[in-house]
Formats: structure tokens, C-alpha cells, sequence
């Protein structure tokens, strides 16, 4: 059993590992996407709107600004849609921001200040995939 004055003491580390813990979990889920994207050869701009219930609007959306909005859907359930605006979120720390980009370059434009961010924390990238994952 743990007396709690150490917990106490060790709460600014254990606060400090779970930023960490969350931010390799947003590294490794924008890879996955970052990978899928790639690998189906999906291109194009790209409006990422998060849920907002205060509108009416439940469910996050990923809307295509040019080409086939039904090739996006052919690709990303609402839950991947979810998941991502949520990661992407934590990533950049803009809860109820939009997110703008184009496909092919989501692994340029969120995964490399994510890793700059965690080589700056002093985390080394040394993850494989895992079976059944995508490789890279």
C-alpha cells in the first residue's frame, strides 16, 4: 500500500507522465490515420469539424473541399472521425477548433511537431507497429 504523503510528493511527476502517456497516444493514433490516408492515396483539402452539441451538431465530420466527399466517407467512420478531432485537439491544444489541411500532408503538417514536442520531453520515437497495424 502507498502512504499518500508520497503520492503527494510524486504528483507533479505522475501529472507530468500522463501528459506525456496522452501525447504519445495522440502520436501514435495520427500515425495510424497518417498511414491509412497514405497507403488508400488520399489526397486533397480537408475541413475537420469537432461534435458541437451546443449547435445541434453531434458527430464530428471530415468534409471534402475538393474531389469526392463519398471516397472520405469510403474511408473513415464516425468513430475514426471522432477519435481524430479528438487527438487532434489534444495535439495542438485548440479543443473547439476546425481543422483545415490537405490529406497528404496530415503526417507533415500534425506528426512532426508532435515529435519534435515529445523529442523535447526527451521521449524517443521507437515505436514498431503491432501486428495486424499498418507498417510505415
Amino acid at each position: 500500500m502507498k502512504k499518500l504523503s508520497i503520492l503527494l510528493t510524486q504528483r507533479a511527476d505522475l501529472l507530468r507522465q500522463a501528459r506525456l502517456a496522452n501525447l504519445a497516444l495522440a502520436y501514435a493514433t495520427l500515425e495510424k490515420f497518417a498511414t491509412r490516408v497514405a497507403r488508400a492515396a488520399l489526397r486533397g483539402p480537408v475541413v475537420l469539424r469537432p461534435p458541437r452539441p451546443e449547435e445541434e451538431h453531434y458527430c464530428a465530420t471530415l468534409t471534402a473541399l475538393a474531389g469526392s466527399q463519398s471516397v472520405i466517407e469510403e474511408h473513415f467512420t464516425d468513430e475514426d472521425l471522432l477519435e481524430l478531432a479528438d487527438v487532434l485537439a489534444h495535439a495542438t491544444g485548440r479543443d473547439e477548433a476546425e481543422f483545415a489541411f490537405a490529406l497528404e500532408e496530415m503526417g507533415e503538417r500534425f506528426l512532426v511537431p508532435l515529435r519534435a514536442r515529445l523529442a523535447r520531453e526527451g521521449i524517443e520515437i521507437d515505436r514498431t507497429p503491432s501486428p495486424g497495424e499498418p507498417g510505415r
